[in-house]
């Protein structure tokens, strides 16, 4: 799997604009990507020093439509925290 491949999105919400403050990163990534794979995306993408990466995975929500039950789709979120100091151009806007 390419780096390209792996990270898909940012995320950009209110809870991971808050997070930035502690030097952490949300991507949503690759459902069969590993941490390692995640670590190393980031660091050569980005050009930062990847400290700690968590996974998740997210469950779509239930949501009718029309009447009918459905549900949205399931996804895989990756937090990683770089070493202090760095940053990524991607969120703050440059």
């Amino acid at each position: 799997m390419l780096n390209e491949d792996i990270i898909i999105k940012p995320v950009i919400s209110e809870k991971a604009t808050a997070l930035r403050d502690q030097d952490k990163y949300v991507f949503i990534v690759h459902p069969e990507a590993t941490k390692t794979q995640i670590k190393e995306a980031v660091a050569k993408l980005f050009k930062v020093k990847v400290v700690n990466c968590t996974t998740m995975n997210v469950m779509g929500k239930m949501k009718r439509l029309r009447g009918r039950p459905g549900r949205t789709a399931s996804y895989k979120k990756a937090i990683v925290r770089v070493a202090h100091g760095e940053t990524i151009k991607v969120f703050e806007g440059a």
